[in-house]
């Protein structure tokens, strides 16, 4: 089977080459799946560049975190799902956690738990999708947040794809959103996905206009990306006992040194207004959530997308020997297409 794999750590376009391994064996408990589509999502690259909360042991094929495919074959005494059978493989490396393997090849082997079978109604644009994105949209409202209908929603980079979902979700929910954007371009565009309220940081002062809205003591729950000054305003924006769950850091996209990826925290809004800001990682909740709990909450995201709830933006197709070109779209500054990796059919089913 072909697959794409680094080299070492370093610049993805540089250590990234497309090599052919043989086919893996599932073992019992584990299935080998034919995989169809995987995206490329910026925490790919990070791990590649050596900046991300984990790493791999190089040689490694790249990607991770989740596909769709169809079951190929089972391992021994293992029966479900069935060959043939569409899934979707949650491939997110669970923290603490056993290895899993990567998604930027042609076949993979994962555990059975891992495995959400999904309609083939569901194109595999948004079911190779289904893992990641609106899974983290769901936890933050309802379980990090528990967001209830009718308060105040503040988050950052709401033209993400993790934005955008949130946008959907807290509409479907009755919860109202204070949605931050960077360029006055994306007003309009998060109010015509729902958003209740836009601000624009190009032209705005953050925390005037939360008090404006909200009310002078601010906001109670909000979710942040960007961390650096603008999760700093965020957090002054919180009204006492506040919370602010971080869970991304995009203002610090290309930095390497840990003792950069800051919040500058005013200490005496924390101590004296007693907020909270903690922090969330898809990886450590699948550490820590059981298989049956996962897999429950990855059924109610598809059945959120299914139902149309949640909209996931159509991804741009790629080949995989156009990783190049796939990872300078990702890489592209308000791309608004995901690029994935697609598998065409035309092999057998031993890879032959």
């Amino acid at each position: 089977m072909r697959a794409l794999v680094a080299v070492k750590a370093g610049e993805p376009t540089d250590v990234l080459r497309l090599e052919s391994r043989p086919v893996p064996t599932p073992k019992t408990g584990q299935a080998l799946i034919r995989v169809k589509a995987t995206p490329i999502h910026a925490s790919d690259l990070h791990v590649l560049r050596g900046r991300y909360g984990i790493s791999p042991t190089f040689p490694a094929v790249g990607g991770g975190l989740e596909c769709v495919g169809r079951v190929a074959a089972l391992g021994p005494d293992t029966e479900a799902p069935t060959v043939g059978e569409r899934v979707v493989v949650a491939a997110v490396p669970a923290v603490p956690g056993p290895p899993v393997a990567c998604t930027w090849q042609e076949y993979l082997v994962a555990d059975t738990q891992r495995l959400l079978p999904v309609p083939d109604h569901l194109s595999d644009s948004s079911a190779c999708q289904l893992a990641v994105n609106p899974l983290t949209a769901l936890l933050l409202v309802t379980r990090e947040l528990d967001v209830q209908p009718g308060e105040w929603l503040l988050q950052t980079a709401a033209g993400s794809t993790v934005g955008q979902l949130v946008i959907q979700l807290s509409r479907h929910l009755g919860i109202r959103t204070i949605n931050v954007v960077r360029r006055r371009a994306a007003v309009e565009e998060i109010k015509a996905l729902g958003g209740d309220e836009v601000i624009c940081t190009e032209d705005e002062d953050l925390v005037q206009r939360v008090a404006e809205t909200a009310g002078p003591d601010g906001v109670l729950k909000a979710a942040d990306c960007v961390a650096g000054p603008v999760g700093a305003q965020v957090s002054q924006a919180l009204a006492p006992g506040g919370l602010l769950v971080v869970y991304g850091a995009l203002s610090t996209h290309r930095q390497t040194d840990p003792a950069a990826l800051t919040i500058p925290l005013q200490a005496r809004s924390v101590i004296y207004e007693t907020k909270r800001i903690r922090g969330f990682w898809l990886n450590r909740w699948f550490g820590t959530a059981s298989p049956e709990r996962a897999l429950h909450a990855l059924a109610r995201v598809r059945g959120l997308v299914a139902d149309e709830v949640l909209s996931i933006p159509q991804g741009q197709p790629f080949p995989l020997e156009h990783f190049i070109e796939a990872v300078a779209l990702a890489e592209a500054p308000a791309h608004g297409t995901k690029p994935l990796f697609v598998i065409e059919d035309g092999r057998d089913e031993d890879g032959k």
